[in-house]
């Protein structure tokens, strides 16, 4: 924290309403990794202009074309416009505590929001995309996105759902309450996305939807410009965001070239084994941590994304694989219908019309039809019902109902359905489901039955259940185990099949039981990390690399097998890289969150070596070495994060932030220029500026750069505080007091800038 001047301010209670925390706001605090340094670029892939667009296949293949331009992938997104639109833009207005929003279209024939707020001018938001059409059996939303002046195309708080026919926002990241209607009890800065601040497209400095709500999205900052130039071909789903790049197969085509040809242009996706098919649907329906931005379909998956790492911290699937806060449909790798039975997502649902099929490709009436289980499980058929134990005209004798029932999803709250089948295909467990807080197929049709009579029920039925995995049985036991060794035997398990419970337990023992140098690490623990960096699965690998040389990274012998492993990783040595640095990474955000900066250095440092030049480990060590009071130590590291990207306006913030803790005032102001001059839509180089000449005491001269910051970015809280605090040192008290309500807007537990605001208006009110 750098203290500000507090002359003249103690009277209005100013002083301590600025609470400018700029060295941990100066980096994204969402957990992905940088883009990679130049030794560990994503192999060369496709271009945007490789892509022709999904009207030139429809030329050739009429029929996928048609199917697809009816299902809910062709009409997942678009221009605004009646056959597209769910949500009423018919000027009925949208009522919050604080504000009225007016969807609306003008005579222009454009669609666009219009906000009133209270102590605010009008703004009007043009719609330019709309994402979703409220298709989803358990729950389907719209939303809309607008073209910034930055260039970047950004998502609107103001979502419609089709079940409840209501607008909402999500309040996750202010209220933690989920998805809420709007209402005249919420305010405006409740919504987390108020004002606009998720892209569309991968852009790692902001929250964004990677590059799933469209096609072929591509986002780059061009700082020559100072502007974003974001381009995209269609905001459905087309033919190559799961086929690839066309312009080759339709060049081929176009030469007579294709008849018998081995090489078509395009990978063949039906011989895709099962984790090569579903990789192409888990481009959008998994979560997965970003290792570099600017995919696109064709280039390698893995050098993009890691599938399993979401579950090391935020955890969002229980042990066995359903959801405890938000998912997709990942889950299914849980299944033993993948694990034992390499299920695709292809052998139930129609890639073209996104209609249901049985594993023959035979189609299927709808989600509820048996024969997506029958088809492989066919003893389960014949006697209607019997399996079941439900009349077998009942919803209840359905597989689906049992096996994968609608549920909702935690993180979305209880107020709006948000509910997905459950792809873990798990058995109904009355008891154990409701033990971890899952609503159990029983119970979605027996709600007013007790859970000791439901599991009764289950037990006459079928005797004893198939037991979980024992990986899972291990995730659970674990939970309640605090002894390193007990915890590395139930959770460390090589030569399990099961990647995504097998890497779940790693996480757990790596962010419960392992530090950086550990003295003492159990010679069965150490024995069964290096079985698992030999696994096949290379998050797993990747995670258990990272757990050797976290702990005994300073051991000869640990040094020794980490390099050979590593170069005996050949084409995957890219990915495993890049994986094992956001796994310390990780690490290191921990430590320096508790402002343990020494750990948090030394485990930066690991990182650095496995990517020396990794621009955005050499920046977070930056930051560790000003929070421990070492800012010389932290300069060598902003150059170091420069010379591998110099577009980094963040790394200058820090860079003058350091800089003045020197007290070299004016190499601080320089390095904010340098920030504003590289990205002048960057908010916080104009905040810093203008709070360093706050410090040098010069309020009128801050307060151009701050509200430049605050117009950028009004969620900033401290940056309306630092405003308010130059106002007033000028005397411009009327201007002071509505930066301090502006900045409590987004911070309305801050005590001291209320009470501030509170002297203000009173005496503001006796000067009148």
């Amino acid at each position: 924290m750098v203290p500000l001047s507090q002359r003249a301010l103690a009277s209005l209670g100013l002083a301590a309403a600025a609470l400018c925390c700029r060295g941990e706001r100066s980096f994204s605090g969402a957990r992905t990794a940088p883009p990679p340094p130049a030794a560990a670029v994503p192999s060369a892939g496709p271009r945007i202009e490789d892509f022709v667009g999904a009207e030139r296949c429809g030329a050739c293949h009429a029929r996928a074309y048609a199917a697809w331009r009816r299902s809910t992938h062709g009409r997942a997104g678009g221009p605004p416009g009646p056959d597209l639109l769910i949500a009423p833009f018919d000027g009925r207005p949208i009522r919050f505590q604080d504000a009225v929003v007016t969807p609306s279209r003008g005579g222009d024939g454009r669609y666009r929001f219009t906000v009133a707020q209270r102590g605010h001018g009008a703004r009007v938001f043009r719609v330019d995309g709309v994402i979703g059409g409220g298709h989803m059996m358990g729950g389907g939303t719209q939303g809309f996105v607008t073209r910034y002046p930055d260039g970047s195309l950004r998502f609107l708080p103001f979502e419609f759902i089709r079940r409840e026919g209501v607008w909402f926002c999500n309040t996750n990241s202010r209220l933690n309450r989920g998805w809420v209607p709007i209402t005249p009890d919420l305010a405006l800065a409740q919504c987390g996305d108020w004002p606009p601040a998720r892209l569309v497209g991968d852009v790692p400095r902001y929250a964004h939807c990677q590059g799933c709500h469209g096609s072929q999205i591509d986002v780059r900052f061009d700082a020559g410009a100072g502007r974003f130039v974001s381009r995209y071909t269609s905001l459905a789903i087309n033919c190559e965001s799961c086929h690839g790049p066309g312009r080759r197969h339709v060049e081929l085509a176009a030469a007579g070239r294709l008849a018998g040809a081995a090489d078509i242009g395009l990978p063949a996706l039906d011989t895709l084994d099962a984790d090569g098919s579903m990789a192409v649907c888990f481009r959008c329906h998994a979560l997965k941590d970003e290792l570099a931005p600017g995919f696109l379909p064709g280039k390698p998956f893995q050098e993009h994304y890691a599938l399993n790492f979401p579950q090391l911290g935020a955890r969002p699937l229980f042990p066995d694989g359903r959801v405890r806060r938000f998912a997709y449909q990942e889950n299914q790798r849980a299944s033993d219908c993948y694990l034992s039975g390499s299920m695709k997502c292809v052998d139930c649902h129609d890639p073209h019309s996104q209609g249901y099929r049985d594993v023959t490709g035979a189609p299927l009436a709808g989600p509820l039809a048996d024969r997506q289980c029958t088809g492989c499980h066919a003893a389960k058929a014949e006697p209607a019902g019997a399996h079941a134990h439900h009349r077998a005209d009942s919803p209840g004798s359905r597989c689906v109902a049992c096996h994968m029932p609608y549920l909702q999803e935690p993180e979305i709250g209880r107020t709006l359905r948000y509910a997905r089948a459950d792809h873990t295909v798990a058995i109904p467990r009355p008891g154990f489901d409701d033990s971890l807080g899952v609503g159990s197929a029983c119970r979605s049709c027996h709600g007013d039955k007790p859970v000791d009579v439901l599991a009764t029920a289950v037990r006459t039925w079928y005797g004893g259940l198939k037991p979980h995995a024992t990986i899972v049985t291990g995730l659970l036991a674990a939970e309640r185990v605090t002894d390193r060794a007990r915890a590395a035997a139930l959770l460390l398990a090589p030569g399990v099949r099961h990647p995504l419970a097998q890497f779940a337990a790693l996480a757990q023992f790596f962010q419960r039981f392992l530090d950086v140098d550990m003295t003492v690490v159990e010679g069965d623990a150490v024995g069964r990390l290096e079985r698992l960096a030999r696994d096949g699965d290379v998050d797993v690998r990747s995670l258990a690399l990272a757990s050797l040389h976290l702990a005994r990274g300073d051991e000869t012998r640990v040094r020794r097998f980490l390099a050979e492993r590593l170069a005996a990783q050949g084409a995957d040595e890219r990915a495993v890289r890049q994986r094992w640095v956001v796994a310390l990474g990780f690490k290191a955000d921990v430590y320096a969150a508790r402002r343990d900066w020494s750990r948090a250095i030394a485990t930066y440092r690991r990182a650095l070596e496995v990517l020396p030049d990794d621009a955005r480990v050499q920046l977070r060590l930056g930051i560790a070495y000003t929070g421990a009071g070492r800012p010389a130590d932290a300069l060598a590291h902003y150059r170091n994060s420069l010379a591998a990207d110099s577009a980094q306006p963040l790394v200058h913030v820090n860079w003058g932030i350091a800089l003045e803790a020197q007290d070299d005032t004016a190499g601080a102001a320089a390095a904010f220029r340098r920030a504003i001059a590289l990205d002048p839509g960057e908010p916080l180089g104009h905040f810093d500026l203008g709070a360093l000449l706050l410090v040098e005491n010069r309020p009128a001269d801050a307060i151009g750069p701050l509200r430049r910051a605050a117009a950028l970015d009004p969620s900033l809280a401290a940056v309306h505080f630092n405003l308010a605090r130059a106002y007033a040192l000028v005397a411009a008290y009327p201007e002071a007091a509505a930066e301090l309500r502006a900045g409590l807007e987004f911070d309305p537990a801050n005590a001291e800038a209320r009470q501030a605001l509170e002297r203000l208006e009173r005496a503001l009110s006796h000067a009148h």
